[in-house]
């Protein structure tokens, strides 16, 4: 027998008869004779001459410029592992979804069938003249890592692996946001990252670009501490962060932390493990569906913790719709060639200062009039603020802007914020 959520999530996905999230719509009239005659041939020869003599104008005569790939190969699908391509497909349907709806960006998602790092590379460099922009998704680790960077090296557009910089995006958010409500420096604390995967080693990187100490992050997998000298499952990703401390467990590595950064298995944190952290710890527990310890369980154990998930029934949900869509959204109208380190890390910050802004009624609307204020149980935006696109694409773009890497560099910057809430009102009113 079905669970509720089965059957509504099964029920929804082939709503009124017709298959899937999305579709393609054209945006131009084709009702008459004449208007077959510009949409096809023989009027569509003119813009292929126009691009063919100046590939530039491919931005103004197509919708390359908005337009992202979705590209995945199901290896590591949203806590669920390798299940194949074809079944990541509600996935990147999904995807598609929230760019068009939080940043009016269109996508195609392709599935690509194969677990061959260089066919990956291959194929998405050959189709990357069709895209503004690439998201990688759900492709495991350690390929993800070189198929990212390939890529990166061989395309002029932005190529983002989201199941890398997502997390650590909206988490160093939320990171800079919790020292400060519990009276703790960056440069001070003490981390652990339980979970070496993408997500895991792009949190350690990017906590240690907002201030971080490198020696003071403490990397587990899942055969402990990750240690100088450890031969088992070591990655050059992971030997990064491998420590000369004596720690060699979990366990041992919480105590006395300040934060700990999930991104692992349900329920492999213990109430035990939760006391002998530091005084006010952080813990983003980020396993989905069931995080590395229940939430009302930490909660009883500690009442000074700051605690965030990835679910949305909790408080603090680290979510990376919060993140992909304004990214893409500030890199394209920018023309931006990649998404830097800075443009990353802009976004962080416009994040985090967001969330110290009052919250408007219809935010608190959105949640069932659930009040929301700057504290422990509200860290990060919601992501049905619509104020996140015009914070966060803003100054994704001014990145791109001031690091010299904008093709079509923005100097009206309250024009510009004007035209994102312009853009987005029929997906608010």
């Amino acid at each position: 027998m079905q669970d509720d959520l089965t059957k509504r999530a099964l029920d929804y996905h082939m709503k009124d008869g017709v298959p899937g999230k999305v579709s393609v719509v054209p945006s131009k009239p084709c009702q008459t004779a004449d208007e077959l005659g510009l949409a096809y041939t023989p009027g569509v020869a003119k813009p292929v001459l126009a691009i063919a003599e100046k590939p530039e104008d491919a931005y103004k005569y197509t919708s390359k410029g908005n337009l992202v790939a979705v590209i995945s190969n199901g290896t590591a699908i949203l806590g669920l592992g390798d299940r194949g391509a074809l079944a990541s497909k509600p996935v990147m349907e999904g995807k598609g979804v929230l760019f068009k709806r939080f940043a009016d960006i269109d996508v195609f998602d392709i599935e690509l069938d194969t677990k061959d790092p260089d066919k990956i590379i291959d194929i998405v460099k050959t189709m990357s003249p069709t895209f503004g922009g690439v998201n990688l998704e759900d492709i495991k680790g350690p390929e993800c890592f070189r198929i990212e960077q390939e890529l990166i090296k061989s395309c002029n557009i932005p190529i983002f692996h989201d199941d890398q910089h997502g997390t650590a995006i909206i988490a160093t958010a939320g990171l800079m946001n919790s020292c400060e409500i519990g009276g703790k420096k960056l440069e001070e604390v003490k981390v652990v990252v339980n979970g070496a995967g993408a997500a895991g080693i792009s949190c350690g990187k990017m906590f240690i670009a907002a201030g971080v100490k490198r020696e003071n992050i403490l990397m587990c997998d899942s055969k402990g501490v990750i240690y100088k000298g450890r031969a088992a499952g070591m990655t050059p990703e992971k030997e990064e962060f491998a420590t000369d401390l004596p720690a060699r467990t979990l366990a041992e590595a919480l105590v006395d932390a300040d934060v700990l950064m999930g991104l692992s298995v349900a329920d492999c944190v213990t109430p035990e493990m939760l006391l002998s952290m530091a005084k006010d710890p952080v813990v983003f527990a980020m396993s989905n569906p069931n995080p590395e310890i229940a939430y009302e369980l930490a909660m009883e154990t500690r009442d000074d913790l700051i605690m965030a998930t990835g679910r949305s029934d909790y408080p603090n949900q680290i979510n990376n719709v919060l993140g992909f869509p304004f990214i893409f959204r500030g890199a394209l109208d920018v023309r931006s060639v990649v998404i830097s380190e800075g443009m990353k890390m802009a976004a962080a910050k416009a994040l985090a200062a967001l969330a110290k802004e009052p919250v408007p009624a219809s935010v608190e609307k959105a949640y069932g009039g659930q009040k929301f204020s700057f504290g422990r149980n509200y860290i990060v935006p919601k992501p049905f603020d619509p104020r996140v696109i015009e914070w966060e694409a803003v100054a994704v773009a001014k990145a791109a802007c001031e690091e010299g890497l904008a093709e079509k560099p923005i100097t009206d910057w309250e024009g510009y914020r004007k035209s994102l809430v312009k853009r987005m009102e029929k997906y608010w009113n």
